[in-house]
C-alpha cells in the first residue's frame, strides 16, 4: 500500500489519502475535497453544459459517466431520501472505511451496483454476515439510535 502524500489543499503532511477522479490531485477530507472541486481544472477537456439525460427506455450505461448527483437526489420517494449532510458522514467514518478494506465486501457491493435486479440480490446478501455488518454500520451513521432507546451499560 502506498503511503499518503501531503494534502494538495491544506498541505497536511501524509494526509492526502484521497484522489480527485478528474485530475488525481490528493486531498485529505470532505472540506478539502469541496475546496478542490471549486478550483479543479481537469487535465482532459470536458464538454461544457449539462450532462445528457437518459431518454425513456434508454439504459443509463449508454451515457458517458455516472449521472450527476442532482439527478440521483431528485429520484425516488422523499421519505426514503437521506440528506446529503448525512451521506457525507459515511465518507468520514473510520469504521466504515475499515469494513471497506475487505475485498469480499467490495466485490459484493460492486455486484449489487451492477445488478439489474438489485432488490432480490440485496435480500440474498442480507444473509451474509459481512454485508449485514456493513449495512448496520451505514444505518448507525445516517440514522443514529435515539438516546432514550439505548440500553444503559
Amino acid at each position: 500500500m502506498r503511503a499518503a502524500g501531503p494534502c494538495g489543499v491544506c498541505g497536511a503532511d501524509g494526509a492526502g489519502r484521497y484522489r480527485c477522479p478528474r485530475c488525481a490531485a490528493a486531498y485529505c477530507s470532505v472540506p478539502c475535497c469541496r475546496t478542490h472541486k471549486e478550483r479543479c481544472a481537469p487535465e482532459r477537456a470536458e464538454t461544457p453544459g449539462p450532462r445528457p439525460r437518459a431518454a425513456e427506455g434508454q439504459p443509463r450505461s449508454s451515457l458517458a459517466g455516472p449521472p450527476p448527483l442532482e439527478d440521483i437526489l431528485a429520484e425516488g420517494d422523499e421519505q426514503d431520501r437521506v440528506p446529503l449532510q448525512k451521506l457525507q458522514l459515511l465518507g468520514e467514518s473510520e469504521e466504515l472505511r475499515g469494513l471497506l478494506l475487505n475485498p469480499h465486501l467490495r466485490q459484493l457491493l460492486l455486484t449489487v451496483d451492477q445488478a439489474e435486479d438489485k432488490s432480490s440480490l440485496m435480500k440474498k446478501y442480507m444473509q451474509e454476515p459481512l454485508f449485514v455488518e456493513f449495512a448496520d454500520c451505514c444505518l448507525r451513521i445516517v440514522e443514529p439510535p435515539e438516546k432514550e432507546n439505548i440500553m444503559p451499560e
